[in-house]
């Protein structure tokens, strides 16, 4: 990836990334029947409603129930181009992450069958090596080993990149031998200490999956868990294979009045590359709701899958966590097993009841994450409402405003790069905002919105809205403040992710402020001496300076200046997000060599210059070069190149 693409992608992933969240108000009322009829007309109507509010071309729900299939059903159309409806038997959708089930699905099997142990050194099933060694902070310490459970509880300490992760070429894909060895993520956590959604961590359980098989591990997918089932409208395998490709649905998103096709994304095989139908789905939401059997089949052991039903790590008593491969979380008063999944066009949600025998799955294009949560909640108030009666809010306890304020501050990702420099994307995604009011209570901004929170106990606070709020990782009802491992104040919240506080040096109000100015200064700064330079010219005047260090000392300033202006023409120039995929291109396609040799030319030529521009700004006020208005603007020129030069290396632009 060029050098400069992280910061291209820093602002154009924000609109596809930071989508409005459905906020559902909460109530206790009588519950539907889960009738057929009744769910069939109750979906009719509240997914006409989606599709037509947030423009959705195609969709795929299916609903189980007490063993049996009480609903499935597609909307839109599968190609808009021949007109053909969805079908919720044969139509596939791209089911992204949540493509995770299945490979810990196989984990599992693995482990019943003694060849897998979850807390046994992955190195003891790997035909390679990963290094028991943080590669994060200097001197490389001696960490744990990471174990299986770590993996399926996204506790492994990788770090985890938001570029890159998708691409339209099929020459994007190389063996997954290959991709686990030269894609590994630097380890910046010590395992089982800080909740970081990985990517990498469940495409290398995939591949100990094929190690310790012996078979591909899509094969061993459609071996031990498609065919059992009679899944035979579901595939891992990318692209598509001739003898389903023609039932792939098409993804679209609508773009000035029009449905704009997209082409199909290539991803990490067991991280998200699965495609299925609604009705393949449903069979696979049946077998973990019957213990692992499905029609006279077995994938699992009852044991197994009440073990994978089994919350198995949170960061908090007070948070929901991970299952094995589930996401929990509770709605209604139910304990819910989830999975979502996304693509750049694609959003799916897998969601399991198993108190109510229930089991819930949708996929669509073109829209969003919180169309499918707002849908399943819309679904779960009608048939499965609380019985709760609504808590009262909790009052201030005391000194509650001193204990807030130390949790002031900005907040990243801990999924997110730290080494690389797709490291500047975590200035603008998934950024947490703490701010505290006069009466103690935590002021909250996340994914565009601010909530209130109040202490219910040290470290823990509640949302005191009336209205129901999500992130991606649940509920974003409860928050809990701790410490990560490298003795930073850390951020819990529902689910596979945690964030921690940023320094006053990397927050991105400063880091904008600083990158801003300095790109202002440097470039108005070559444009005065461009106009003055003409205007000399014209008048007749003498442009060279007085004395053959003082010229050289202009023309590297000079030179900086084209660098710099270089940049920043390269970003306005590349910065506009493709319409239909929401990123910038250089987000999913390969740059050509050019461009790669050109961004390094560019980064690493103002970092040089850097050095030499400050050691000109000293000489000249030791050789008294120019006037003094004149050396204090060569200073400050060469001061905001420093800063500039700061940025880049801080964010790993070079």
């Amino acid at each position: 990836m060029g050098r400069l693409r992280s910061l291209l992608c820093c602002f154009l992933i924000v609109s596809f990334v930071l989508q409005p969240s459905m906020d559902t108000k909460l109530s206790s009322v009588s519950a539907a029947e889960l009738d057929a009829i009744d769910v069939e007309e109750f979906f009719d109507t509240v997914i006409a409603e989606k599709m037509e509010e947030v423009n959705i071309p195609n969709l795929t729900v299916s609903v189980v129930s007490e063993g049996e299939v009480i609903f499935a059903k597609g909307y839109g159309y599968a190609d808009y181009e021949t007109r053909t409806p969805v079908d919720p038997e044969t139509t596939l959708f791209r089911i992204g992450s949540s493509s995770k089930v299945f490979t810990w699905t196989a984990v599992m099997q693995l482990v019943e069958e003694g060849k897998l142990d979850l807390d046994t050194d992955i190195n003891e099933y790997l035909d390679f090596e990963i290094p028991n060694t943080l590669e994060y902070k200097r001197g490389n310490p001696q960490t744990e080993p990471i174990t299986i459970r770590h993996l399926i509880s996204h506790t492994p300490g990788f770090e985890d990149y938001m570029s890159d992760v998708f691409s339209l070429s099929e020459d994007s894909l190389i063996p997954l031998s290959q991709a686990v060895r030269e894609q590994r993520p630097k380890r910046v956590f010590a395992p089982g200490e800080v909740t970081s959604y990985s990517n990498y961590g469940t495409t290398l359980a995939g591949y100990i999956v094929e190690v310790v098989s012996g078979v591909p591990f899509a094969q061993y997918v459609e071996e031990h868990i498609y065919k059992p089932l009679g899944m035979e409208n579901s595939m891992f395998r990318q692209p598509i294979p001739s003898k389903l490709a023609d039932q792939m649905s098409t993804p679209y998103r609508y773009v000035n009045g029009e449905y704009l096709k997209a082409k199909f994304e290539f991803v990490s095989e067991p991280a998200g590359s699965m495609s299925s139908s609604a009705l393949d789905m449903a069979k696979f939401m049946l077998a973990y709701l019957q213990g692992g059997h499905y029609e006279g089949a077995s994938i699992l052991k009852e044991e197994t899958v009440q073990k994978m039903f089994s919350e198995q790590d949170t960061q908090h008593p007070r948070l929901k966590g991970m299952a094995h491969g589930f996401v929990t979380a509770n709605y209604n008063g139910r304990d819910i097993f989830k999975h979502a999944g996304g693509m750049m066009l694609y959003d799916t949600f897998l969601f399991l009841v198993p108190d109510e025998e229930v089991g819930f799955f949708i996929s669509h294009s073109g829209g969003n994450y919180f169309v499918n949560v707002s849908i399943f909640e819309a679904f779960m108030d009608r048939y499965f409402p609380s019985e709760e009666i609504d808590s009262p809010t909790p009052e201030p306890t005391v000194n509650m405003e001193q204990r807030s304020k130390q949790f002031v501050g900005e907040y990243y990702q801990n999924r997110r790069s730290f080494t690389t420099d797709d490291a500047f994307l975590s200035l603008m995604i998934g950024v947490i905002r703490v701010n505290v009011d006069d009466e103690g209570y935590l002021l909250v901004n996340h994914l565009g919105e601010t909530n209130r929170f109040v202490e219910v106990e040290p470290a823990v606070y509640n949302n005191v809205s009336e209205e129901r709020n999500n992130d991606y990782g649940g509920d974003f009802s409860t928050i809990v403040f701790g410490t990560d491992s490298h003795g930073r104040t850390m951020l819990m919240t529902d689910g596979p992710m945690s964030y921690s506080k940023a320094a006053w040096y990397e927050s991105s109000g400063f880091t904008f402020l600083m990158l801003i100015s300095s790109l202002l200064f440097i470039i108005a700064s070559l444009l005065y001496w461009g106009i003055r330079a003409i205007v000399r010219k014209i008048r007749g005047k003498n442009v060279l300076e007085v004395t053959k260090g003082s010229r050289w000392a202009k023309r590297v300033a000079v030179f900086q200046g084209l660098l710099t202006f270089i940049f920043l023409v390269s970003f306005l120039a590349n910065g506009q997000p493709d319409p239909v995929y929401g990123l910038a291109k250089s987000a999913f396609t390969e740059p050509s060599a050019l461009s790669v040799f050109l961004d390094n030319i560019v980064s690493y030529g103002i970092g040089l210059v850097t050095f030499a521009v400050l050691a000109y700004s000293v000489v000249s006020w030791v050789k008294g070069y120019w006037k003094l208005a004149g050396r204090i603007h060569y200073t400050m020129f060469a001061i905001f190149s420093a800063v500039l030069s700061w940025i880049f290396y801080f964010w790993n632009v070079f």
